[in-house]
């Protein structure tokens, strides 16, 4: 709680969200902050930060969406950072969501909370499908047995959010309630009560950490409070040496590492609770969950419907985004026909604004619908519980190639964006799992990618090959990744392969609220790429295309598209284009595809925006058509297949190859990456389009 100056309390809560992933901890944060949402990064950390407000009976309460985490014993950085935001930033109170269906498991994160003293309030969520499967939890008892207040909830109907807004209050004012003690049994008690004073003693530690849950931390072996301990105290060695002693007599008389003491009476804690509170009042049967289950994640079905499931969610993608798609179309070319009427004729602003803004952001953004759609459906397959499946089912397959089974995890994410799911990968185990799934991950098919396809597939493609052509591309991608993946790992990352353990959430029915959440946020972030990133590469590339000017003594009588076609050859852009053409030929690739490329290492929109600017200079006058139908004029569909699988392949943008870089902790994994890609893409691409030629595709 804030206060003023005079030590008065001004009406301000600050709230840390928790929970284990599945939890519906997301929902329950969208329905608390609707909008009033922003995202960033933890500072010094890539991991991303979510924060939301809402004002509740004249208070004004900020939440702040911490990591998913089962536990708080750091062994990933997202662990860390939900264990560093409670510690070190002091919030008011902790709202730890709890998957009512499986509350034992749920509630082991709830004591280490409960460990650090601070204001605890437990949201029951899913509390229907605890009723519906026959769990019944005598609500007042438990919240007595462990002094926290406890809240029912059904996130995605949105139930018990206001009694929830009552209770952060009143965790709060008049007087922050504190949980009960979690004990440990004598011989552990013991050893707390000799170390707990001894860092007490310590000014650094005292004033900012709770000395008991700092022992318990450097009993159960925890080398980032060990890491703090050596940073803050002169001399820890006294300190060292009483929890090494302390260790060794905990492990004697147990025959146990403290570490796993400790973790077994948590759970008895909280076993001996749940019977108290809790019953069963129906028998033990299957859930609707579990018989979907032996359907979809069989081995015989299972991964054809995944396949089919991704055929539908492309399928849609098409067939419902194509009239708005051609409305943004519309909508675009009068913006250039009225810009340009309104300006004087070969004004470089009037150019600028209709070749460089309109023709370069405007033709990516022609593309929202289709992207929009795209990630609708994703947010709906995550949402209803069905992804999870989807990487239980590859886990076959990874584990074939060498990888673990989460790594398939952030190439779901990879075909939304590369760049969060390569910070996706942290929660691997094995440091060549990670970077076997980093440089593998550029040819999962992002959203960025989604525009080039858009663009090609109906210049080039009837109607009913274009489902097919999209999704195929998407299953070259995946292939080369399993491909290459695998060479790496029978190369120059070889190493045994970790096991795979992983929790399938219940089947829900997605709610619109939050489907149309997860959507938005996915495309404002393309929007604010296009408004920034593609804006100022759309600029520097039409002064690259259009300058320098050709010289004064160039022949008149040219029509106007040969005097652009001169313009744009002469200018920075056309002659890197001519300079490189004789290595893209063997590709399929002119001059001014080589060009457009060059962009696209920006980001891979860029690319489009890119052929927009080339081609508006290449053959602009009053009877051009859109840039599908220029581009119609100018390739053939063999080539147009083989630039979308260039850009599928090929270098990842600039800012896959900067988060690489830095979550590889090294420049060469990135050179790989980008060295590597570039090399595959050329090889298959030559190959595919010399064997068009061939056979006369």
């Amino acid at each position: 709680m804030d206060t003023t100056e005079d030590g008065l309390r001004t009406r301000r809560i600050t709230v840390a969200l928790a929970g284990n992933p599945n939890s519906g901890k997301t929902t329950i944060f969208n329905n608390l902050t609707g909008m009033h949402q922003h995202v960033g990064n933890y500072p010094g950390v890539t991991v991303e930060k979510k924060e939301g407000r809402f004002h509740h009976k004249g208070w004004e309460i900020t939440v702040v969406d911490l990591p998913g985490t089962y536990s708080l014993t750091a062994y990933s950085i997202e662990e860390v950072v939900a264990r560093d935001f409670v510690v070190e930033e002091h919030p008011d109170v902790v709202v730890d969501v709890i998957d009512a269906s499986n509350l034992e498991r749920n509630l082991y994160l709830a004591t280490q909370f409960m460990e650090l003293g601070v204001p605890l309030v437990l949201a029951f969520n899913m509390s229907d499908l605890a009723a519906s499967r026959g769990y019944e939890v005598d609500v007042e008892a438990l919240s007595a047995l462990l002094k926290a207040d406890i809240v029912p909830t059904v996130g995605n109907k949105g139930k018990g959010m206001t009694e929830l807004k009552d209770v952060i209050v009143t965790a709060v004012f008049p007087e922050p309630l504190r949980p009960a003690r979690v004990t440990y049994g004598s011989g552990i008690e013991r050893e707390l009560d000799m170390l707990a004073p001894l860092l007490r003693d310590e000014p650094a530690l005292a004033n900012r950490y709770n000395a008991r849950w700092l022992a318990v931390k450097l009993l159960e072996n925890d080398h980032e409070v060990q890491r703090r301990l050596a940073a803050l105290v002169p001399d820890p060695s006294g300190i060292v040496a009483a929890v090494d002693a302390a260790a060794a007599r905990i492990e004697h008389d147990f025959g146990e590492t403290p570490e796993i003491v400790i973790a077994d009476q948590r759970y008895g804690f909280i076993s001996g609770a749940c019977q108290e509170t809790a019953r069963t009042t129906t028998e033990t049967r299957h859930s609707t969950s579990d018989k979907i289950d032996s359907i979809v994640t069989s081995r015989a079905l299972g991964i054809p419907i995944f396949l089919g499931l991704m055929y539908l969610v492309f399928k849609l993608t098409f067939t419902l985004g194509d009239a708005p798609m051609g409305w943004m179309e519309w909508f675009f070319a009068r913006l250039s026909q009225a810009v340009g009427s309104a300006l004087p004729e070969n004004a470089p602003l009037g150019s600028l604004l209709v070749d460089g803004v309109i023709g370069g952001v405007g033709g990516v953004l022609v593309f929202l619908p289709n992207i929009l759609l795209l990630f609708l459906a994703i947010a709906i397959l995550e949402d209803s519980g069905y992804m999870a499946r989807a990487a239980f089912i590859m886990d076959r397959l990874m584990h074939k190639i060498g990888l673990h089974g989460k790594s398939f995890i952030p190439m779901l994410i990879g075909f939304g964006c590369t760049v969060p799911a390569i910070m996706a990968t942290r929660t691997l185990e094995t440091r060549r799992d990670r970077l076997t799934t980093m440089l593998v991950l550029p040819l999962m098919s992002c959203g960025a990618r989604l525009p080039i396809y858009t663009l090609f597939i109906p210049a080039f493609f009837p109607q009913a090959w274009q489902t097919p052509v999209l999704w195929g591309i998407y299953i070259v991608g995946i292939t080369l990744a399993v491909a290459l993946a695998k060479l790496l790992r029978s190369t120059v990352l070889k190493g045994e392969t970790a096991p795979f353990v992983m929790e399938l959430p219940p089947y829900r029915v997605p709610t619109l609220r939050g489907t149309l959440m997860h959507t938005w946020e996915r495309g404002w972030l393309f929007l604010r790429k296009a408004g920034t990133i593609i804006l100022g590469i759309s600029i520097l590339m039409w002064a690259a295309t259009s300058y320098p000017k050709p010289p004064q003594g160039t022949p008149r009588g040219l029509s106007q598209a040969e005097a652009a076609r001169l313009a744009l050859s002469h200018s920075v852009a056309g002659r890197i284009g001519r300079f490189i053409e004789p290595a893209m030929r063997p590709v399929g690739f002119d001059w001014r595809t080589s060009t457009a490329l060059l962009g696209a290492f920006a980001a891979k929109e860029v690319f489009v925006a890119q052929l927009g600017i080339v081609h508006s200079l290449g053959d602009a006058d009053e009877e051009s058509g859109s840039l599908r139908e220029a581009l119609k004029q100018e390739y053939t569909p063999l080539q147009a297949f083989c630039i979308m699988l260039f850009c599928l392949i090929s270098v990842p943008c600039m800012v896959t190859v900067a988060t690489v870089w830095k979550e590889s902790g090294s420049w060469r994994w990135a050179a790989l990456q980008v060295a590597g890609l570039t090399v595959l893409a050329y090889v298959v691409t030559v190959i595919l389009f010399q064997a068009g030629k061939l056979v006369g595709t």
